[in-house]
This record gives structure tokens, C-alpha cells and sequence, in this order.
């Protein structure tokens, strides 16, 4: 199934995240990306299919959070390089310049990553949701100087926006081992 659509549920209970999760497989004709466990004690589950789909597998699950919804969110016509970069296994080349963008939480990161990916011509290294971040969320992306420029002012603006915006930097000529700890 190719993913068009996403949808997130963030919740602050372990236990109610298996039940949210059951809840939105049964839903919809989705497929489970991740479903796990997070830093803080806080439980993710992302989905993706048919925004419709999607959209009536999200409704579903924060109708069976029972009080320990944090957030949610449907992202339609995602760009498929962001689904590519989450969890991203298999590293991508660097090519230039190394943007990076730091959020609070994890559903408004991925807004920003779906910006940064339409915004310009770049390429998404990966989008790291809250495993060992504290709860945060953050994406790294490459391209030439100019490009990842408007791509990280784009995704810049989306964390701005909704008020979770740690950081936002880019590197025009990083070094070569501060590649090699991104890939």
C-alpha cells in the first residue's frame, strides 16, 4: 500500500496506546507504520492508507483514548519522502548542505517535514519522533545551499506557528564527520 495519507495519534498512557492502536486497525483499510512506546512515558501510533481512511481510523482512536489523548493529526497528500525518512534504515548520501529542524512534539514535526519536502528541491535524510529525544522530535535534510535554505524556512514557520519550534539551522558546508553522525 502506498501511504497518500497519514494519521498520528499521540497519547499519554503506554496501555492505552495498544488499545488506540487495535482501535484504528479496525477502523480503516490502513496500514500501522509505528506503534511504540516513546520517550516521557508517552505511546505513538502512525497509520497510513486512503485519507479517508485515515481520517475515519484517527476518529476512531481518540474516541478510544479514554482521557489520555495528547494529539492528533491526519496529514493528506503527505510527501513520500517523509515516510521514506521515518526510521529511515538504509542512510542516504549527503549533498551539500545539512538542514535541521527541532521540534516539541512529534505531530507538528512531521507537518514541518511534509513543508520541507514540497518547499524545494531536498532530500530527507531521516525524521527521528521522539526515541531518545525527551519527547521531541527532529528531521535533517540535504540539498544545495539555497534549497535547504527555503526548506528549513518553511518548516521553520510550521513549528513557529503552532508554538514548538526548539531550533532550526543550517550548515552550508558541514564537515565530514558531522555527516557521518547523521547517516
Amino acid at each position: 500500500m502506498s501511504e497518500k495519507s497519514i494519521g498520528l495519534i499521540e497519547l499519554s498512557s503506554v496501555a492505552a496506546g495498544f488499545a488506540v492502536a487495535d482501535s484504528m486497525l479496525k477502523a480503516g483499510d490502513v496500514r500501522l507504520l509505528l506503534s511504540r512506546s516513546i520517550c516521557s512515558g508517552k505511546y505513538m501510533v502512525l497509520i497510513g492508507g486512503e485519507t479517508a481512511a485515515v481520517a475515519a481510523a484517527v476518529e476512531a482512536g481518540c474516541e478510544a483514548a479514554g482521557g489520555c489523548l495528547i494529539d492528533s493529526l491526519v496529514v493528506a497528500n503527505l510527501h513520500p519522502d517523509v515516510i521514506a525518512a521515518i526510521g529511515r534504515t538504509q542512510p542516504v548520501e549527503p549533498k551539500g548542505a545539512l538542514g535541521i529542524l527541532e521540534s516539541f512534539n512529534v505531530a507538528t514535526l512531521i507537518q514541518a517535514a511534509d513543508a520541507v519536502a514540497k518547499a524545494a528541491s531536498v532530500q530527507l535524510l531521516e525524521v527521528r519522533l521522539a526515541m531518545a529525544l525527551g519527547g521531541k522530535a527532529f528531521c535533517t535534510l540535504t540539498g544545495d545551499v539555497g534549497s535547504v535554505t527555503a526548506a528549513v524556512a518553511a518548516g521553520r514557520k510550521v513549528l513557529a506557528d503552532a508554538g514548538v519550534l526548539v531550533n532550526a539551522v543550517v550548515l552550508s558546508r558541514p564537515h565530514p564527520d558531522v555527516y557521518r553522525e547523521v547517516v
